[in-house]
C-alpha cells in the first residue's frame, strides 16, 4: 500500500515549479494569485519535508541548488502527467481539439493556408491556432504544441526543429526590371528590406561573402518577417529571408530568387516545441506525421526535414 503521507501537498509541489521557473518568489506568486509570504510558507514547509534546501537566496531572486534541480525534473514530469490525464478524462466524449501556439509569421504564411487539409486529413477535429508573443504556459494545460522561431534554446521541453531551412536575397520582378542584379556586389548599390528577428540579417551576409557593407542607410525595417516579404513582393527592394516563409511568393511570381544557390544559408530557426512526453498524444502523433508531410512537399530546392531532441525540465516558453 502506498504511503501517501510522505508525499508533499500538490499545492506545495506546484509553488515549488513556479518559482523554479520564475526564479524569483514575488513573481510566483503573482502568477499563483496568492501572496509572496504564502508562497514563501509553502516552499519552506515543502524543504522542511524534504529536509534539503531546494535553493540558494540571493539579491536578485533564487537559484535552484543540484537537489532542487533534481528534483524538479523528476516531479515535473509527473505534475504535467496529472495534468494531460485530467484533460484527457475531461476530453472523452468531445469533440476532438487541437491547440496550436505560433510565431506570427510562421503561423500566418505558412500554416494558416494548410490548415485545412489537417482537418480533412483527420475530420472532426477542432484547431484553434493562436499568432502572438506572448509567453506560452504549458501548465495550463490549454496549449498542445508551440512552433517557435529563434535558437532552441529553451529547456526541458521535447524540441522538433525544421532543417535545411534557407535564408536567401529575394526580390519583385517589377523591382528588377529597373534595379537589376547580377552580381552580389550590386547589392551594396540597392534598396535593401531589414528583417531584424531572422537569424541571419544582412550586416552578416555581407561578412559572410566578403563584399563590403553597404554606405546607404536601411531605408525598410521590419521586426516581422511576413511585412519585409510583403514589402519586396510590392517592389520595395531586396529581401534577404527564408525561402520557406516565401514559399506562397515564390509560387505566384510577386518574388523571385536573384542569386546561385551559393549565395544562400541553411539555417535552423522555427521549432516545434512541447513539454516531455505529450508526443506521445495521438493528436499530436497526427500533427506531427501531418507537418512533416507538408513539409516535404514544400516548394523549395531542398525540403525541409523534422529532427528532434529535448532538454531538462521546465514548463514556459517565452516567443521571439
Amino acid at each position: 500500500m502506498r504511503n501517501y503521507a510522505e508525499i508533499p501537498s500538490l499545492k506545495c509541489l506546484q509553488v515549488f515549479e513556479h518559482i523554479a521557473r520564475a526564479g524569483n518568489v514575488v513573481r510566483a506568486a503573482e502568477a499563483l494569485g496568492i501572496s509572496a509570504s504564502a508562497a514563501s510558507h509553502q516552499l519552506a514547509t515543502l524543504e522542511k519535508s524534504l529536509e534539503c534546501q531546494l535553493f540558494e537566496r540571493h539579491a536578485a531572486g533564487v537559484k535552484l541548488t543540484a537537489r532542487g534541480e533534481a528534483y524538479l525534473e523528476i516531479i515535473g514530469v509527473h505534475l504535467q502527467g496529472l495534468i494531460q490525464a485530467t484533460a484527457e478524462m475531461k476530453a472523452a466524449g468531445r469533440v476532438k481539439k487541437i491547440h496550436i501556439h505560433s510565431s506570427p509569421t510562421f503561423g500566418y504564411l505558412w500554416l494558416l493556408p494548410r490548415i485545412q487539409s489537417f482537418q480533412q486529413q483527420y475530420p472532426g477535429t477542432e484547431v484553434t491556432l493562436a499568432c502572438s508573443y506572448e509567453d506560452v504556459d504549458f501548465g495550463r494545460g490549454e496549449v498542445d504544441i508551440a512552433i517557435r522561431h529563434g535558437l532552441p534554446s529553451w529547456e526541458g521541453f521535447d524540441i522538433r526543429s525544421v532543417r535545411n531551412e534557407r535564408i536567401l536575397p529575394m526580390a519583385s520582378p517589377e523591382y528588377l526590371a529597373h534595379a537589376p542584379v547580377s552580381a552580389p556586389e550590386d547589392l551594396i548599390s540597392r534598396r535593401l528590406i531589414y528583417s531584424e528577428n531572422t537569424l541571419l540579417r544582412w550586416p552578416e551576409w555581407f561578412r559572410a561573402h566578403n563584399i563590403a557593407q553597404p554606405a546607404q542607410p536601411w531605408l525598410f525595417r521590419f521586426d516581422r518577417s511576413y511585412m519585409s516579404l510583403e514589402a519586396a513582393a510590392m517592389g520595395h527592394g531586396v529581401v534577404l529571408e527564408s525561402e520557406l516563409l516565401a514559399e506562397k511568393f515564390l509560387r505566384q511570381g510577386t518574388l523571385v530568387r536573384i542569386l546561385p544557390e551559393q549565395f544562400s544559408h541553411t539555417i535552423s530557426a522555427h521549432h516545434l516545441v512541447m513539454p516531455l512526453g505529450y508526443r506521445s498524444r495521438p493528436k499530436l502523433q497526427n500533427f506531427l506525421g501531418w507537418f512533416e508531410e507538408n513539409l516535404a512537399s514544400a516548394g523549395t530546392i531542398n525540403s525541409p526535414v523534422l529532427t528532434g531532441s529535448s532538454g531538462s525540465q521546465t514548463t514556459s516558453v517565452s516567443p521571439s
